[in-house]
């Protein structure tokens, strides 16, 4: 699991980022950007969200984000992990419902620092993670 002060954080990533107001992957990335990251969206389908950057896959991010969170079903999170591990990135959150054992197990295994059964802005605004201002 992940001992995470999130006011440490500068660029962040969000797997399964959509266009889609109702959609975790909007409110996510938007929670993320209006709290001042850098932050990124992946999704192969759109090239940016309301100004944000959206980029195919881990690899194509102009910065390696300190975390990559995931807003997808857990089969693809379990690649996300993979995809992560060769991309440099050792911190992965898998939002409710995205995450997985075999996906945790892969993180274990190759020292990447997760997060699963918690959501990232319930974190962020109640400062559970972070004493900072973020």
């Amino acid at each position: 699991m992940m001992d995470l002060d999130l006011q440490q954080l500068d660029v962040v990533a969000v797997v399964g980022a959509s266009r889609d107001p109702e959609k975790y992957g909007y409110k996510v990335l938007k929670d993320l950007e209006a709290a001042g990251y850098e932050a990124y969206g992946v999704n192969p389908s759109c090239s940016d969200i309301e100004g944000i950057p959206c980029y195919p896959d881990l690899a194509s991010l102009p910065r390696v984000p300190q975390l990559v969170i995931t807003v997808v079903p857990p089969k693809v999170t379990e690649k996300v992990v993979e995809e992560a591990k060769r991309a440099g990135i050792d911190r992965v959150w898998m939002q409710p419902g995205s995450e997985s054992d075999e996906a945790a197990s892969y993180c274990e295994d190759n020292a990447i620092e997760y997060m699963r059964d918690a959501c990232i802005m319930i974190f962020r605004k109640e400062g559970i993670l972070s004493d900072g201002e973020r």
